[in-house]
């Protein structure tokens, strides 16, 4: 591979054997099957969806339980036309409220209403419950140590 990037020419790329995509599967499955379970549980005991939780940690999290909606989009990972439409919806069931932003007049604030501080408090408690009993009890301390590390060496292989 080094010889025909040195000569100009592309390097050819290995594709995944037989094994590694096994592996690829099994933890993409697993994952996909973890997060389902997880979403289920948060709709179903608290009315959240993992969307509505992700944006209520964060703006709970936030100076002033506020974030200009681009630092939103960028804290959980989302386009900014998705956040858009779902803070929409987040709006008109009374959890969060949009403002012009005070320092930017092209921007524009999230700001964390009392009801959805209240409906991230009373769905924190069941959902971090789920997380123990379908992640962290599934795992010994070294194979959470191992998740860490896997996760780590994931994320900064995607955002060097």
């Amino acid at each position: 591979m080094a010889r025909e990037r040195a000569a100009g020419r592309p390097a050819k790329r290995r594709l995944p054997t037989k094994e590694e995509l096994r592996v690829w599967r099994e933890f993409i499955e697993t994952a996909e099957a973890l997060r389902a379970e997880l979403a289920s549980r948060l709709q179903s005991e608290c009315g959240l969806s993992t969307g509505d939780y992700a944006v209520l940690l964060a703006l709970s999290e936030a100076p002033g339980r506020r974030l200009r909606s681009s630092e939103l989009a960028a804290g959980i990972r989302w386009e900014r036309s998705r956040l858009s439409h779902h803070l929409g919806r987040m709006e008109r069931r009374g959890l969060i409220r949009r403002e012009d932003c005070a320092t930017d007049s092209r921007g524009a604030e999230v700001v964390l209403e009392t009801a959805g501080a209240e409906a991230f408090r009373r769905a924190t408690v069941p959902h971090l419950r789920a997380v123990r009993e379908l992640f962290v009890d599934a795992l010994t301390p070294e194979q959470l140590a191992a998740a860490a590390d896997l996760a780590a060496a994931l994320g900064s292989h995607l955002d060097p």
